[in-house]
């Protein structure tokens, strides 16, 4: 069984709490045994997917697959071209790790997302903007890590795709089994 999961923000991507009072998965219901594929930082919202499938999470994830996962990621400012180049061409050093080309563009005409709560920082005189970004990979907090490499923070990330499954429709907090034609479209690349 895999399911797909519009995880809040700030839920922990585990099932025990570290701090009472903490959300976490634990919190939504899910089946006895699954287990999530990956994860999402506490500060990230979107799809997650969970599974009671034995070696699901390695097909998915391991870096020989290279399989893709889409982020949208709200960032502080305008970001400048070369920036974006930069975070296609890949090769950034986040001390442990150098980041692989990935896509990079900013949406036209930019996403209307509900808030988020807590919202995100406001200031008068800086603009934000929302660019979505493909990676072929994922360590710890990657994609924040990436833009404030570049001199552009993420303020919120989301993310909306794994394969060719969009988690666009799945409410906010909620999950679903996923059907045979939903399973190919996460293989799918």
């Amino acid at each position: 069984m895999v399911l797909a999961f519009h995880k809040p923000y700030g839920v922990l991507c585990q099932f025990t709490r570290k701090e009472p009072g903490q959300r976490t998965l634990a919190d939504f219901g899910f089946p006895a045994e699954v287990y999530p594929v990956g994860r999402l930082d506490q500060d990230s919202e979107g799809l997650l997917l969970l599974s009671d499938e034995p070696g699901f999470n390695n097909r998915l994830l391991d870096p020989s697959t290279a399989h893709p996962r889409t982020y949208l990621a709200q960032v502080d400012g305008v970001p400048a071209p070369a920036a974006l180049d930069r975070l296609r061409r890949g090769g950034l050093d986040l001390k442990d790790h150098r980041t692989r080309p990935c896509r990079v563009v900013v949406p036209e005409p930019q996403p209307e997302l509900p808030p988020r709560d807590p919202p995100v920082r406001f200031r008068k005189s800086i603009p934000t903007t929302w660019i979505e970004l493909t990676l072929t990979e994922g360590k710890n907090r990657q994609v924040r890590r990436m833009t404030a490499a570049v001199g552009i923070p993420t303020l919120r990330l989301i993310r909306v795709s794994i394969g060719k499954l969009d988690g666009r429709s799945i409410v906010e907090g909620t999950w679903r089994k996923l059907l045979p034609d939903d399973l190919a479209r996460v293989w799918a690349r």
